[in-house]
C-alpha cells in the first residue's frame, strides 16, 4: 500500500496544521486503529514528535499525519476529514472498509 491510499480533506489538513503549530515540540497527528468502541474498532488520534520506523507519512499543505502499518490495513482508501457543524467539532474518518459505525462515529466494524 501507498501513503496515497489514505487521503486528508483540505480542512483537516487546515486544522492538523492549526494544532500541531500550537503544540511545542509535536509536528504530526497520529492516527491509529484499536480494538474496542461500541462497533469493534475504534480510531485513536495522539499528536507526537515524528514518525517511527514502519509508519506510512500522509501530508497535505503543512499538515502530516502518521499511520502505523496496522491501521493502515483498515484504514486503506480511507479519508480523513474535519467537520465545524451544530454538534460540534471533530475530525471524522470516512472509511470504505467499514461496514458499520457507532452514532457518535468513532467506533467502527468491518
Amino acid at each position: 500500500m501507498t501513503e496515497a491510499s489514505v487521503t486528508l480533506s483540505d480542512a483537516a489538513a487546515k486544522r492538523i496544521a492549526a494544532i500541531v503549530s500550537a503544540e511545542a515540540g509535536k509536528r504530526a497527528l497520529r492516527v491509529a486503529v484499536e480494538g474496542g468502541g461500541c462497533s469493534g474498532f475504534s480510531y485513536k488520534f495522539d499528536l507526537v514528535d515524528g514518525p517511527q520506523d514502519d509508519d506510512i507519512v500522509v501530508e497535505k499543505g503543512d499538515a502530516t499525519v502518521l499511520i502505523d502499518q496496522l491501521s493502515l490495513v483498515y484504514m486503506a482508501g480511507a479519508e480523513i476529514d474535519f467537520v465545524d457543524n451544530l454538534l460540534g467539532q471533530s475530525f471524522q474518518i470516512k472509511n470504505p472498509n467499514a461496514v458499520a459505525s457507532c452514532g457518535c462515529g468513532t467506533s467502527f466494524s468491518i
